[in-house]
């Protein structure tokens, strides 16, 4: 082979072995971008929103007045109902109705009734017969036992046929009597005077004795019913005077004696029903119109005190803390930090002296899982 031919072989040589490593730059490039769109780390997630349970701390120190929310109700309220089953066949009421005591509010079907009536008289009728003929029989043998005609056996029989048959008709007088009763109970009246709040039952509706058929509202002092917190129930004395506004009336700010305290707690948490009477006539106020009541607490001392769960407070190098918790609209918050002074352990809770204020929201539970600034769900109610 000539050189030429040894140089150009060469030159083939090279350049094949220069295109195997472009080749393979190419497929190395390929590859290394498959793995980085393909093997990347996955996006992430979004933060958890955690929910957080919470309550309104108040002051139970100084004397302060404090307002809950209540609801007015009637100050007697008289769930009306027939004293026998049937079908209604007429409803003399509806709701806002005034009446009377002796108006008339819904009346029964009385055809099985008025049956049971005539059969009731029938019945007395008959026994009524049966015992003047006893009563005559035995006339007619104690005249013949006087006259030597009878015997001692025949008079004491005829005796006391005559006793059995007097018996027997008192027994139909009874029943008449109860038959008669019930016929009457197939009308209901209104027992005082007052306004209808409910009716709850329709024509041609069956109803069993008991069944409330209406509600009468009554009494001229309407009451007031709200729920108090458990750190401030304790203050509450039947008796005490209350104050109380209404919304839908102006300028309704009246006073009221607290009469019911209660002694177990309400299903919203930790929260007690309080009753208090109005002291005077109220015409503008309603059964069920919204309240506003009023309470004046007083403590023996000029210090304030709040009174928390123990399990709202933690304590780090920095001293003890609590989370204070900003609500918003959309049912969600915000917590802070706040440092607090603690004071006793009681059986309600622990004493903070400093650090919160009166009407605050406090994270009561899972204190140890959140930190300041997080955002958090906040429960429609407070409590458990």
């Amino acid at each position: 082979m000539s050189a030429g031919a040894v140089s150009a072989a060469r030159r083939r040589g090279m350049r094949g072995r220069a295109a195997m490593r472009l080749a393979a730059s190419v497929i190395a490039s390929a590859i290394a971008a498959t793995a980085a769109s393909g093997c990347g780390e996955p996006p992430a997630d979004d933060p958890v929103v955690r929910p957080v349970r919470w309550e309104i701390v108040y002051s139970t120190g100084t004397a302060r007045e404090r307002a809950f929310s209540g609801t007015a109700r009637a100050g007697v309220e008289s769930r009306l109902s027939f004293k026998v089953d049937g079908t209604v066949q007429s409803v003399d009421v509806k709701v806002g109705d005034r009446v009377r005591a002796g108006d008339p509010i819904a009346r029964l079907d009385p055809g099985d009734y008025d049956l049971r009536v005539q059969d009731a008289r029938a019945s007395l009728t008959r026994v009524q017969a049966e015992a003047r003929q006893a009563e005559a029989s035995y006339e007619r043998i104690r005249r013949l036992y006087e006259n030597k005609n009878a015997s001692r056996a025949d008079l004491d029989a005829a005796r006391a046929a005559s006793e059995a048959a007097e018996a027997g008709v008192s027994s139909a007088q009874q029943k008449l009597e109860l038959a008669q009763a019930n016929r009457s109970y197939t009308e209901l009246s209104a027992p005082v005077d007052g306004a209808i709040s409910d009716v709850p039952v329709e024509v041609n509706e069956n109803v069993r004795p008991g069944q409330v058929v209406a509600v009468l509202s009554s009494g001229s002092r309407p009451e007031v019913t709200a729920t108090v917190p458990e750190a401030l129930i304790g203050q509450i004395r039947e008796g005490d005077p209350v104050r109380v506004t209404f919304d839908a009336i102006p300028d309704g700010d009246l006073t009221a004696t607290v009469t019911e305290v209660g002694v177990t707690a309400a299903r919203s948490g930790a929260a007690f029903p309080v009753t208090a009477r109005l002291d005077s006539e109220a015409d503008g106020v309603r059964p069920g119109m919204a309240a506003e009541v009023h309470f004046r607490f007083g403590g023996g001392d000029r210090s304030e005190r709040i009174v928390i769960p123990a399990s709202a407070v933690l304590e780090d190098r920095a001293g003890r803390f609590a989370f204070v918790l900003e609500r918003t609209e959309d049912g969600f918050g915000t917590v802070h930090r706040r440092q607090v002074t603690v004071g006793e352990l009681g059986d309600t809770g622990l004493e903070i002296l400093d650090g919160l204020q009166d009407g605050e929201a406090v994270v009561t539970a899972g204190v140890s899982k959140i930190q300041d600034g997080l955002r958090v769900r906040v429960p429609e109610k407070p409590g458990p």
